[in-house]
């Protein structure tokens, strides 16, 4: 398996793909492709991170399964960083084993690969794919982590409709990570940083009261109930930036208790999109010994937008 580490220069940087959309290889799928490989040959990260909605599960007009074999599916769509080696994780979201698969079954053919960073995670609690990533500094220990969490499908109660929440179980798991990690490093001045799909309840209120920079040509799909993921994050003190997708046509990022609430920039042709909104990725990168983070969106045309003040604020 791979350790991630800082490189010489003390930087680390990161690549958030999300909402591929992956089905069966068709022109839209192969646009996906060509749109990774730019961004992976120009930015050359250290790790990929895929935010679900890796493949897409649901049901096509006709009402048949649109992606007939999601096992190769997703081979195809993790390929990209697969084949040149670099490191990469995932998180699934909610349309991922929508049909035909379960998220195990989705996370056996993950943990095929050789440069997967990915894990199972605690079979204990709810979800597939919780875990924590440590990137080692200069003296061969831990400097940053990387937190990733299963944020679910749809509300498995009767009487809540919407979006699934990331439980309680996996609050008390994440709590005691964060605790590990502080008690080993004996501080809390390392960043972390922390991937999920379903943007929590704080996207929508840090857009509602706070500056943000970026675009929201959506409602943030939140889920109805908030289970208090981020008063944890805040109460542990270590995540400085959390990161989502789902919403395909929103990218934009704000500050909220000292925490970066952030979206990704949706990657896949193969779904709902917006004229004139180009696909393309988040870039974040990290430095080590700094407890915060660059970011940028790399977009389909090369177009570089820097997560800068002057960029459309929320005002």
């Amino acid at each position: 398996m791979h350790q991630l580490a800082f490189r010489e220069d003390q930087t680390f940087t990161i690549v958030q793909f999300t909402d591929l959309h992956w089905e069966n290889g068709g022109d839209e799928d192969q646009q996906t492709r060509r749109l990774m490989e730019d961004v992976l040959d120009a930015e050359r990260p250290d790790l990929v991170v895929f935010t679900g909605d890796v493949i897409y599960t649901g049901y096509g007009a006709s009402g048949e399964p649109v992606c007939e074999h999601p096992h190769q599916a997703f081979r195809d769509a993790v390929h990209t960083a697969e084949s040149r080696g670099i490191p990469w994780a995932v998180v699934f979201g909610n349309h991922d084993t929508e049909t035909t698969i379960t998220r195990d079954e989705l996370m056996h053919t993950v943990l095929e690969h050789s440069h997967t960073v990915a894990q199972r995670g605690p079979e204990e609690i709810n979800g597939v794919g919780n875990y924590t990533l440590s990137i080692l500094g200069s003296d061969g220990q831990t400097a940053a982590a990387l937190y990733f969490f299963d944020s679910g499908d749809r509300s498995a109660l009767p009487h809540i409709q919407g979006y699934d929440w990331i439980r309680s179980d996996q609050i008390d798991w994440y709590r005691e990570e964060s605790r590990r990690l502080q008690s080993s490093m004996g501080a809390q001045d390392y960043p972390a940083l922390a991937f999920f799909h379903i943007p929590l309840p704080e996207y929508k209120q840090v857009w509602d009261n706070e500056t943000c920079y970026g675009n929201k040509f959506e409602h943030v799909c939140c889920p109805p109930v908030n289970s208090g993921l981020f008063t944890a994050i805040v109460e542990m003190g270590d995540v400085i930036g959390t990161f989502c997708g789902h919403d395909h046509v929103n990218d934009y990022w704000g500050e909220l208790h000292g925490v970066r609430l952030c979206y990704g920039r949706a990657t896949g042709y193969n779904t709902y999109g917006k004229e004139g909104f180009p696909r393309g990725a988040r870039m974040i990168r990290l430095r080590e010994g700094e407890r915060s983070f660059e970011s940028w969106l790399r977009l389909a045309d090369g177009t570089v937008i820097m997560d800068q003040p002057e960029h459309i604020p929320n005002v």
